[in-house]
């Protein structure tokens, strides 16, 4: 890459997002951070990195989220903010602090929205797949029974939702939210690393 760019991948659960992101890096020989993020927000901030991955793109107002946020809160931010919003904005810090760093690409976690404002370029990335096929990769590579397939994506896709929906003012898929948006069921997997590249070329051509 040419310019400093900062590639934001959001994702459906079972598209492929998350191997899309490594497989780009790669390619293009920058890093990428997916969950990697929750070990930078929990070594920066002070919090345990285990409340991160409990809490890891999920909405957070259940019984279970409070005894754990009460066994591993710190005093990160004002005392008066929930854990919740004192846990995101030390994902956001972490973020920013990547953003600095040179170019990468960052998956989920609103990467997006915590750029928005943010004095970098950004090529912000939606990967999607229809039901069926989401539900054939939870199975053949996540190892999820068939059994409970179905009901995993769909559960995620809700976490999600619900979590990108809260933290940001944007609607998490919508189209117009992205500078791009991709099958990746009708792409392949290596198919949608390579329009992305293209993408890529193209933009820091224009």
């Amino acid at each position: 890459m040419d310019k400093k760019f900062i590639i934001t991948i959001g994702r459906q659960y079972g598209s492929g997002g998350r191997i899309i992101g490594q497989k780009l890096s790669k390619d293009l020989n920058i890093p990428c951070y997916d969950k990697e993020l929750l070990t930078i927000a929990a070594k920066e901030s002070g919090f345990s990195e285990e409340i991160f991955k409990t809490v890891d793109e999920k909405p957070t107002g259940s019984f279970l989220y409070s005894l754990v946020a009460g066994t591993y809160g710190t005093n990160y931010v004002s005392n008066h903010l929930p854990l919740n919003h004192k846990l995101f904005l030390a994902q956001f810090d972490a973020i920013r602090s990547i953003a600095d760093k040179g170019s990468c690409v960052i998956v989920g976690r609103c990467a997006d929205y915590a750029l928005a404002d943010y004095n970098v370029n950004c090529i912000n990335i939606f990967i999607h797949a229809d039901l069926q096929h989401r539900v054939e990769r939870a199975i053949n590579e996540y190892g999820i029974s068939p059994e409970k397939a179905e009901e995993t994506v769909q559960k995620n896709d809700k976490q999600r939702a619900s979590y990108y929906n809260f933290y940001s003012d944007k609607k998490w898929g919508a189209v117009d939210h992205y500078d791009i948006t991709l099958d990746s069921g009708k792409l392949g997997i290596d198919n949608t690393v390579e329009m992305i590249k293209q993408f890529i070329s193209l933009y820091q051509n224009n």
